[in-house]
């Protein structure tokens, strides 16, 4: 069992890191649902860890639908990515129709070059979420999508991401569960419906608050906890 955490910060990646977190997703803005960081912060957290970071690339928090400078701002800073060392971007792009904006995706995935690539949970806001993972699965660089089964906490969408990990297995893409987590809830939804990844933000830090810093007593909880499953 693979746990991911969002850091904002050295001091975040470096505590996470401390407390058992396998990998990192880094963002800024975490109250806005999580925008690109400052490629300085990039190169100090990939210095400080050695975990595998993942580095969000959102230009704004308006709408996950892009006119061409959002592109063009989203291609500049996954080039300047990945030359900080970084292990991969979490990026994700939608049509008006929600749908998954295919022409966005592909312009992105050709300056991705080896890094990973995490669908984020504009996923979750799909006309229709089996429809979208099939036209993600067709491009083998997306290794992984972040959901929680749509727009409801992940423990309240079972069955719909059963329904997701089912259809990728076989494949090279993973499903990631986040949003709603609890160290509470972690165990049950992980064994309903067999995700192998999971994702936490706030439930893990001081007080449950976005804007604490992480709390070493609940991710040394957490990270008990889903070692202890592996």
């Amino acid at each position: 069992m693979l746990l991911e955490v969002i850091a904002t910060c050295v001091e975040d990646a470096v505590v996470a890191e401390a407390n058992g977190a396998d990998r990192l997703e880094l963002i800024t803005a975490m109250t806005e649902g999580g925008l690109t960081p400052g490629i300085g912060m990039v190169q100090q957290v990939v210095k400080a860890v050695s975990i595998p970071v993942h580095v969000m690339v959102r230009p704004h928090s308006r709408s996950f639908v892009y006119g061409e400078a959002d592109l063009l701002t989203m291609e500049a800073e996954v080039r300047a990515i990945t030359e900080t060392g970084a292990a991969g971007i979490v990026f994700g792009a939608l049509t008006a129709d929600r749908k998954i904006d295919e022409a966005a995706l592909e312009r992105i995935l050709a300056l991705s070059g080896e890094l990973n690539v995490t669908f984020h949970r504009a996923f979750d806001e799909l006309v229709d979420l089996p429809s979208g993972l099939r036209t993600l699965m067709q491009y083998p660089q997306v290794n992984r999508v972040l959901t929680s089964g749509g727009p409801r906490p992940a423990p309240q969408a079972i069955s719909e991401i059963r329904e997701l990990v089912e259809m990728a297995r076989g494949s090279s893409l993973r499903i990631l569960a986040g949003h709603g987590l609890t160290l509470e809830t972690v165990s049950q939804v992980i064994a309903d419906t067999g995700v192998s990844e999971v994702h936490f933000g706030s439930a893990v830090r001081i007080d449950g608050n976005g804007l604490a810093p992480l709390d070493p007593s609940k991710l040394q909880s957490l990270s008990r906890l889903l070692h202890g499953m592996n």
